[in-house]
């Protein structure tokens, strides 16, 4: 079973994807809302990809991502916001983030597809 992490300081939203995933029983998920919390469990745990937020005020999700990529190139991450900008969608590229989301999201499903494309399931 594929493991991923969701990282996102909006309880809510970590709520409904945690729920949405789970019903699928294809997937293992661990839900964090402190991004600095997660990141030390994301580097010493074994996960498949990360829907990481951009905007939390503890630590944005671009530096997020740089420090897990520091010490684990191979993981899958998608970057998930409701602020898009052209700047932020290509450093989030250039850091090796396979995959953009805006949210409010289209559709739960829209959202899994994406994930499960990147786990190729």
């Amino acid at each position: 079973m594929k493991k991923i992490a969701i990282v996102d300081d909006e309880q809510d939203i970590l709520n409904i994807l945690e729920e949405f995933f789970n019903r699928s029983n294809e997937v293992s998920v661990t839900t964090f809302n402190n991004p600095a919390t997660a990141l030390d469990k994301i580097k010493s745990g074994s996960y498949d990809l990360i829907l990481l937020d951009i905007m939390m005020p503890q630590l944005d999700g671009i530096s997020f991502l740089e420090k897990i990529k520091e010490s684990n190139p191979e993981i899958k991450v998608i970057m998930m916001t409701a602020y898009t900008t052209l700047e932020r969608s290509i450093k989030s590229h250039k850091l090796g983030a396979e995959n953009y989301l805006t949210k409010p999201f289209k559709s739960l499903n829209d959202v899994k597809t994406r994930v499960f494309e990147e786990l190729q399931i």
